[in-house]
């Protein structure tokens, strides 16, 4: 789904990530830990192609194709989705019309959004006024509405309450054609194989992996991914040493 290979990116005219290497299979979900400022959502912004960040050297492969100097709508075009942690307000937009330009006219509003529990909000300017919990189950509809391939979610899981961070898992695992739990008679493993969606999950707190099954883990540190591995594993190293122990790790 997802190849990058010793991708560097900067920003003006300092350099913030430095040789990044990703591969991201179908079926596949991977979580990026890291302290602040250290490039987490500069890698998401490189992979949706938005033009503050520059791409030094590398390559970003999307199913195969390279997609380096394309404009940001046609990487959406070819099945890149973004929620962002901080999304603008759009004046003059009303959510109900801004899931007909993700999906187009046939989109059902009112179904989408009694899955996040949105009704209400269909009908108001985007974004316009919305909690840190509402906005992101405004991203995560209009998400929805888009089907994206690739699913980049920058901490979905910030300014949601605990009595909702349950439905944002939800959500997410709608999106990526994800059901909770195996099947009976299947493993997580064929279930994910089964799966043809993907997606990377910055995450903060970690609190995500309560409701979404992540296959990898990796920390980004100081620009760099220091190591990779378990989610379950790296987030618990994190919070017994800190980032900087995982610069000497060995998962």
């Amino acid at each position: 789904m997802l190849q990058v290979s010793d991708l560097s990116v900067a920003i003006g005219d300092k350099t913030i990530l430095h040789d990044i290497n990703l591969a991201i299979e179908p079926g596949e979900v991977h979580v990026l830990f890291g302290p602040n400022g250290s490039g987490k959502s500069t890698l998401l912004g490189a992979l949706m192609g938005f033009a503050r960040y520059r791409v030094l050297k590398g390559s970003i492969r999307l199913k195969g194709e390279e997609i380096v100097g394309l404009p940001v709508h046609e990487r959406a075009r070819r099945g890149i989705g973004l929620a962002f942690q901080r999304p603008p307000t759009i004046r003059g937009l009303t959510m109900r019309q801004m899931l007909a330009i993700c999906a187009g006219d046939g989109v059902n509003a009112e179904e989408l959004a009694a899955c996040l529990r949105f009704e209400r909000f269909l009908d108001r300017e985007v974004n316009a006024g919305f909690s840190g919990g509402e906005l992101k189950r405004s991203e995560l509809m209009q998400l929805m509405a888009q089907s994206p391939d690739l699913v980049l979610l920058d901490e979905p899981e910030s300014g949601v309450d605990l009595e909702n961070i349950a439905l944002i898992g939800r959500a997410i695992n709608y999106l990526l054609g994800r059901r909770v739990g195996a099947p009976a008679g299947k493993s997580p493993r064929q279930v994910r194989q089964e799966c043809v969606k993907a997606g990377l999950i910055i995450t903060h707190t970690g609190y995500i992996l309560d409701y979404v099954n992540a296959d990898v883990g990796h920390v980004l540190y100081e620009g760099r991914i220091s190591c990779s591995g378990n989610p379950r594993e790296l987030l618990r190293c994190i919070h017994e040493l800190g980032y900087g122990a995982c610069v000497r790790c060995t998962f």
